[in-house]
């Protein structure tokens, strides 16, 4: 269903003349399975760093990798103003666990934060990493099956149909 819609809006006359106003490459708008999900693995792993201007980060690999833009910045998105604090919360936890280290009790406040910063710092980056490289070869892997086996069955539904 997506791969069909994507195709459909990749084809509209006012994304053409989108890309021929701004001068905009078409690939970085491309909506084959390996651009989708090349763009779904970079967008969910920038998504799990705690860092300000994620989408930047997105938009700086634009020169180094082929992938669709669009569709990388709305997985940023995953991390908002909602999902943040749940999130890096997890992933502090994550890495205080599997690091071993004394698992502080969590305030949120920010005197607190920069008070405790030196102990968390690295638990909470050692969990980002984990959940990063999980999180985005998983939605890289998913990507592709489902893709695949749109295809298929649409293949099937067409020889069915003949």
């Amino acid at each position: 269903m997506i791969r069909k819609t994507l195709k459909k809006t990749s084809k509209h006359p006012k994304l053409d003349a989108f890309i021929k106003k701004y001068k905009i490459p078409k690939e970085y708008l491309s909506s084959n399975r390996k651009m989708v999900s090349k763009a779904v693995f970079l967008g969910l792993f920038i998504a799990f760093i705690p860092m300000p201007m994620q989408m930047l980060a997105v938009l700086a690999f634009m020169p180094f990798f082929k992938f669709n833009v669009p569709i990388a910045l709305a997985m940023c998105w995953l991390s908002n103003p909602f999902t943040m604090p749940p999130m890096y919360y997890m992933e502090y936890m994550t890495g205080a666990f599997v690091l071993g280290t004394e698992i502080a009790p969590v305030e949120m406040t920010l005197e607190w934060f920069s008070e405790n910063i030196d102990a968390i710092f690295i638990p909470l980056y050692f969990g980002t990493f984990l959940y990063s490289v999980i999180g985005s070869v998983s939605g890289y892997l998913l990507v592709n099956y489902f893709w695949k086996s749109s295809v298929d069955r649409d293949k099937k539904l067409h020889r069915d149909e003949r």
